[in-house]
């Protein structure tokens, strides 16, 4: 069944074509993700699909009677509402009525909570609010009634993301969901998507994202869209294949290129002379000749100056903000190629910790020593702060001419912003013309223009496409000096680090060897550990990997079995109960908020003990 049907889609910004007689269909249930370079016209074309953006000529068709919810990658939310008045604005019935039922327990008036609470039975919605609830909890936006217009940046794009994930829509369109997000909260977007009926359009820069989540790619390039059926593994292979045919290509139209031009060269000038035919094809020749296969490579063997014995050092170093506790005694010292990973929930600590190293804010106890031969590259999460009138060479040129290379060579500014994929056509355009993705990778280069032995890269896959963070590996992979990447991009983490820094909170740091997915492993069989150790079944239990090999349950975990059928039949009995309890229009509203609070406890009871019962009936 076809959701979206596009035909012909062309638009262009003056003399520059974005894309060209795009047609394509999305259909019901299909996960589709857009991928292309910063600048290529990613958001243009969901901003077209969503008529917000004129275009030049086509035709788009969604079906008739299907709901679609859009997240723009710039939040446009209301200043003068609260969050969850944000997040029930629209037009959906359903999501009225639940709002309804909760302005009306908030002001305590029974005529309204009896009304809004006999609709809600009549529809079945319990359901609906208890997600409601879940997933402002998951986006940590639990203040309610906070107004929109007192939240930061992030917390207004989680705003803007919760209201499309409650809306019910038959098909979401997604502009960047995952910016802004921690780690935890990425995971669970992964997991809600993947199992969400909904038709989705995407447009993400998270790969694993890409790998997990989606079934069909398309590439945006060239002006022209290629499609593959697949998940993020099998578009590279599949690209990968068809950049190979395309160069073969290439090199036997530049073969044929070079007979015909001798030809050409030898006929008299006179056009009437020559046989048309073969002319005309001598100009299709040198066209497909003429192409050339971007490289999204980074080989810049930069000469940097070399570190020290002494590079950075923490002695006990302190730093609260009231209550909120970043470091307490913390001390450590880097050393030569470090290459540090820091996570963490957003406000534990991460940028400030950074802020300590480069000595930009002072410790409220111990002291922070910089080696005398360490220069910083600090890349952060704001834009580029330059004069936006500037043209995009002379932001380079600013910092210097040339960068000097590994044996004596040089790299001119016009080659550096070459390999950083900013072809000759760009290095004149003026800074305000620039995507924000392309005023990210211009930021970037200046940070390692000044030739740093020391980078400090704070979010930086933020706002970079796929292939800008495919080239930046490269050149990571061969960075002589200290890294440290704080990032919620788990692929780029797994690549760049050896070992993380967890910062948990209230000056809680923990020090682990090895990379991101290693981390999430421990901490899942953590996790494991904790939920089999409950108040309702004490009984220890064995990790999944050593049931995995034995292949049998012991003792105990068929007690453990026997008592988790038990468990969940006395859960679902309490459910049922519940269910009908809240059917009883004559329960006060205070009663309803508590039967409705005890109904989420226990569908979450419920949902633990099948997933520990699934595992150990594997071996029953």
């Amino acid at each position: 069944m076809n959701y979206l049907s596009v035909e012909g889609l062309t638009k262009s910004f003056g003399e520059r074509t974005l894309f060209s007689d795009l047609t394509f269909g999305i259909d019901l249930g299909q996960k589709v993700a857009i991928v292309a370079k910063n600048g290529n016209g990613k958001t243009t074309l969901l901003r077209c699909l969503m008529e917000m953006e004129s275009y030049d000529a086509g035709r788009i068709t969604y079906r008739k009677d299907i709901h679609v919810a859009f997240m723009q990658q710039t939040e446009q939310l209301p200043e003068n509402v609260s969050i969850l008045d944000a997040v029930f604005s629209g037009e959906d019935q359903q999501l009225s009525i639940v709002k309804e039922y909760n302005d009306a327990i908030e002001g305590s008036d029974e005529k309204r909570i009896e009304l809004a609470y006999e609709r809600m039975s009549e529809l079945q919605l319990w359901d609906l609010e208890t997600r409601v609830k879940q997933v402002l909890s998951v986006l940590k936006l639990d203040n309610h009634h906070q107004m929109v217009g007192s939240l930061s940046g992030g917390q207004k794009k989680r705003v803007a993301l919760a209201q499309v994930l409650v809306s019910n829509a038959d098909f979401l369109i997604l502009d960047e969901p995952t910016n802004h997000l921690d780690l935890d909260m990425i995971e669970w977007l992964e997991e809600f998507l993947s199992k969400s009926s909904s038709t989705i359009l995407m447009v993400t820069h998270d790969r694993y994202f890409l790998e997990v989540v989606c079934d069909t790619i398309f590439e945006l390039d060239d002006q022209t869209l290629y499609k593959y059926k697949g998940n993020f593994s099998y578009y590279l292979e599949k690209k990968a294949e068809r950049q190979e045919q395309l160069q073969s290509t290439i090199e036997k139209a530049r073969n044929t290129f070079k007979k015909e031009l001798d030809w050409i060269r030898r006929q008299p000038k006179a056009r009437g002379t020559k046989q048309k035919a073969r002319v005309d094809a001598f100009q299709e020749t040198k066209k497909t000749a003429s192409q050339r296969i971007e490289e999204d490579e980074l080989e810049i063997p930069v000469k940097m100056e070399r570190l020290g014995s002494k590079i950075v050092e923490l002695h006990k170093v302190s730093k609260s903000f009231g209550d909120r506790v970043i470091l307490n005694q913390f001390s450590y010292a880097f050393q030569r190629l470090e290459r540090m990973g820091i996570v963490g929930r957003n406000g534990t600590g991460k940028s400030t910790f950074l802020n300590l190293l480069q000595g930009r804010i002072d410790p409220d106890g111990g002291k922070v020593v910089i080696g005398d031969t360490v220069v910083f590259g600090y890349y952060n999460q704001d834009l580029i702060k330059v004069d936006e009138n500037k043209k995009v060479i002379d932001v380079i040129r600013d910092i210097a001419e040339f960068i000097p290379l590994e044996k004596g060579r040089q790299l001119s500014a016009a080659q550096f912003l070459e390999r950083f994929l900013f072809d000759r056509s760009m290095h004149y355009q003026f800074v305000h013309k620039l995507s924000g993705g392309e005023k990210r990778r211009l930021k970037l280069m200046t940070v390692l223009m000044s030739n740093p032995n020391f980078l400090i890269l704070d979010e930086p896959t933020n706002d970079l496409d796929i292939f800008v963070l495919s080239v930046l590996e490269d050149y990571l992979r061969s960075f002589q000096g200290c890294l440290i990447v704080v990032s919620h991009d788990r692929y780029f983490m797994d690549k760049m680090v050896d070992h993380l820094l967890v910062f948990e909170g209230q000056g809680e740091i923990v020090d682990i060897l090895g990379n991101y997915t290693d981390y999430r492993k421990k901490q899942q069989t953590d996790q494991r550990k904790e939920r089999s150790v409950s108040k309702d079944i004490a009984t220890p239990v064995q990790p999944v990997e050593q049931l995995s090999e034995k292949r049998k349950l012991s003792f105990k975990e068929k007690e453990e079995f026997k008592k988790l059928e038990e468990r969940m039949e006395a859960l679902e009995s309490e459910k049922q109960h519940l269910t009908a309890k809240l059917s009883d229009s004559t329960l006060n509203g205070q009663v309803i908020m508590e039967t409705g609070q005890r109904l989420s406890q226990v569908v979450e009871q419920l949902d633990l003990a099948t997933d520990r019962w699934l595992e150990l009936s594997e071996y029953v």
